[in-house]
């Protein structure tokens, strides 16, 4: 009985992919650093923030080479509020499909404080990304660092576990 109520697997997605299947070693070039993190700074321009002044872009590079951007939109009921991240994964998904996957995500910041993708970003992020994904982000006084996802999120929810 309870195999008649499974919910077959939507067509616009032909495979479930494991991280086995799609991890790998991701590599970027200075200017490639450089290009992303400034992109970020630009999104952030765009921030709807009115609440907390906070001001954040994000920029993403896809493994077919596009880059897709994001900011934050803030809302007043705080709850609804999208992060950077959240909206350039929305973004990406919705102009390249969602096989997109993720080599890098630069975050950055009008602030000038530090600033790396929250918990749930992390989470989302992973959806689409692997543990060699690049993440750029301001540290302690506008230090550019970097890290990977695995290190920002090390025992992440995965689709494989859902099976």
């Amino acid at each position: 009985m309870l195999a008649a109520l499974a919910i077959p697997q939507p067509s616009v997605y032909p495979k479930q992919l494991t991280m086995s299947q799609t991890s790998q070693t991701h590599t970027l070039t200075p200017e490639q650093r450089d290009q992303l993190r400034s992109l970020a700074s630009a999104a952030a321009e765009h921030s709807y923030s009115p609440y907390s002044h906070f001001r954040v872009g994000s920029a993403l590079l896809l493994a077919n080479g596009a880059i897709v951007t994001g900011c934050n939109v803030e809302n007043c009921s705080y709850r609804l509020t999208s992060c950077a991240e959240q909206g350039a994964i929305a973004r990406a998904v919705a102009e390249h499909g969602p096989a997109i996957r993720l080599v890098a995500v630069a975050v950055a910041n009008l602030n000038n404080s530090a600033s790396m993708p929250c918990g749930a970003c992390r989470q989302t992020l992973t959806e689409f990304g692997d543990d060699s994904t690049i993440v750029l982000y301001p540290g302690e006084n506008g230090a550019s660092e970097e890290t990977t996802l695995g290190e920002l999120i090390p025992h992440a929810f995965r689709l494989e576990f859902l099976k």
